[in-house]
């Protein structure tokens, strides 16, 4: 059976930071982003200024047998918008272990992360993800945001600041600002 964990991604333990990069550097291994650099990646979760704790970092964990096979996060991310500036959950990390594929892990991790949102904590997510995973996080009540994406902290500030091509925020039910969205800081 599987156990389902939320924690505040500020008091994150040292093992379980250690095995949600062991779970990421699995899913998506990349020589340019090692195994140290993951762990980096998990314990900044935690830091950075947090505008109450009802909106603190979070990270949701999925286990089996003991060990870490499902994550994702959100971490709270002030962005600019044309009706002014918005704090919203950013979501990232989303993974699960390969071999537990098609146990619907996805759809639990993110469904359990997005609680804050679904209770009005933050109005959105906005997150960035690839076409092939579009229509996961269509089912899941988000939709494409087509506004233009900028960072206007970025050495160059029009340039687009993900590295995935689809932007989606949720949920696609709420009224969305049009125009630039400035994430004021990198991609996630």
């Amino acid at each position: 059976m599987y156990q389902v964990e939320t924690h505040d991604a500020r008091t994150l333990s040292q093992a379980d930071v250690r095995e949600i990069a062991e779970l990421i550097v699995k899913v998506w291994p990349n020589p340019e982003k090692p195994f140290e650099y993951r762990m980096q990646q998990v314990a900044n979760l935690g830091r950075g200024a947090v505008p109450s704790d009802a909106q603190a970092p979070r990270s949701v964990i999925v286990r089996a047998e003991g060990r870490v096979i499902a994550h994702a996060a959100i971490t709270p991310r002030e962005i600019g918008t044309s009706a002014g500036p918005m704090t919203v959950a950013a979501l990232a990390m989303v993974c699960s272990d390969p071999a537990f594929r098609g146990h619907g892990l996805g759809e639990l991790v993110v469904r359990e992360i997005l609680v804050p949102v679904d209770q009005s904590i933050f109005p959105f997510a906005l997150f960035q993800t690839s076409p092939p995973i579009k229509p996961f996080y269509e089912k899941l009540g988000a939709c494409v945001a087509n506004n233009r994406i900028v960072n206007s902290l970025a050495e160059d500030p029009q340039a687009y600041p993900f590295w995935n091509e689809v932007v989606m925020r949720y949920p696609q039910d709420r009224e969305w600002p049009e125009g630039e969205i400035d994430l004021r800081g990198p991609g996630y």
